[in-house]
């Protein structure tokens, strides 16, 4: 990357971080994007790219380089999550109940500058990128609306990019890993049926609330005894409701959760088997269980030559020293969708600072990041961009 593109950056940290703070103190929920979409679509019509919005809150801006080339995408999500901010930063959440406490404040900041950057030098660029500034990315999802819509095609796109601040890593260093990088994510809600009765005579009802714990001791032997301990799942039950009084026997119980897989096999296998249990459970105790199971997300998988351009981009920016070997996580991206229709790469930005008391997790009501790291990872999104386009 050209000394002067390096300078650039570094002359736009002020406003790397105002823009992220700006998008911090104003968080909205999926599809809700309305202030969100319309700063971003106003900043980059002023930097001079045509803008499309699509998808309900979505925004499209398109790059088209002085020369013809390659289409590469290049994605950041827009939503926060509704979890209320008990930190109290001077850029703290205005909205009771919703925070940026995933970083996607960051990345729209980031993509932005790398946006404003390209198209002043776009007299060097070869090739079209495509700015995508996604909705909804915690639910219900974004991205798969957006292709149904057509932002893969217009022109064909060839390749993409996605990236998410991460603070298991420290600020400095970049994450990246070749294959499956985020799980498959599914969810579940299981409805189990007794027959109520006075508490003082359990032997004329079907005790709903026993069968559950039944249920919920063997849905926790799923991952120990019947998924290979060279496999990765995870089963998480996240709530309970059941019962009316103390001396009540409950007639109905429901509970819900997720599953988190990487195997399109073991995938399969969960449902099937959840249902065999809690069924079979529940009959054997004399009532009945219903499983409503949904798939959500696809695993994110790295395509290995994306991958490796990232892999070598990040290196030129931080030093191969800083470039580690992500660890994959249980967690679900629908950037999942995206690298489903074209090769790509996502990867991680480091943005933890233990010195600085920044170590809380994504989705905490803590959760904050260094923001170095805004500059860091627009300068790794660019030379990433360029060396692809140039390749």
């Amino acid at each position: 990357m050209p000394a002067t593109l390096l300078a650039d950056v570094d002359a736009l940290a002020p406003e790397l971080i105002d823009h992220r703070r700006d998008f911090h103190m104003h968080p909205e929920l999926g599809f809700e994007e309305v202030r969100t979409g319309d700063r971003v679509a106003e900043l980059l019509a002023g930097y001079g790219l045509p803008v499309q919005r699509m998808a309900k809150t979505g925004v499209v801006a398109v790059l088209e380089g002085a020369r013809p080339g390659r289409t590469l995408l290049v994605r950041a999500d827009m939503d926060a999550l509704p979890l209320h901010e008990v930190a109290d930063p001077p850029y703290r959440s205005r909205h009771a109940g919703k925070m940026h406490a995933c970083g996607h404040d960051a990345h729209m900041a980031i993509l932005l500058a790398a946006a404003r950057i390209l198209t002043a030098r776009r007299h060097e660029v070869a090739g079209t990128v495509k700015f995508v500034f996604q909705p909804a990315e915690e639910g219900p999802g974004g991205a798969k609306p957006m292709i149904e819509e057509g932002v893969m095609e217009g022109p064909r796109v060839d390749a993409a990019l996605g990236f998410h601040v991460w603070n298991p890593l420290p600020v400095g260093t970049i994450g990246v890993r070749p294959g499956p990088v985020m799980a498959n994510t599914d969810q579940f809600d299981l409805t189990i049926e007794g027959q109520g009765g006075h508490g003082a005579m359990p032997h004329l009802s079907v005790d709903a609330i026993a069968i559950t714990g039944q249920v919920i001791t063997a849905l926790q032997t799923i991952v120990s005894r019947n998924v290979s301990p060279l496999e990765s799942a995870v089963l998480t039950l996240g709530t309970i409701h059941g019962g009316d009084r103390h001396n009540i026997i409950a007639r109905s119980v429901t509970l819900s959760g997720t599953v988190r897989t990487f195997s399109p096999s073991l995938r399969e296998f969960m449902p099937r088997r959840i249902d065999e249990l809690a069924g079979g459970i529940s009959r054997g105790m004399g009532g009945t269980c219903r499983l409503d199971y949904h798939r959500t997300y696809p695993a994110v998988v790295n395509d290995p030559g994306m991958t490796e351009l990232v892999r070598t981009a990040a290196a030129k920016v931080v030093g191969p020293e800083h470039v580690v070997e992500a660890e994959p996580s249980m967690g679900g991206e629908d950037m999942a969708y995206f690298l489903q229709e074209v090769p790509g790469c996502f990867f991680f930005i480091g943005t933890s600072n233990p010195e600085a008391g920044i170590t809380h997790p994504h989705h905490h009501p803590e959760f904050d990041l260094d923001e170095r790291a805004l500059a860091i990872g627009t300068k790794v999104i660019l030379q990433a961009i360029l060396d692809y386009l140039a390749a």
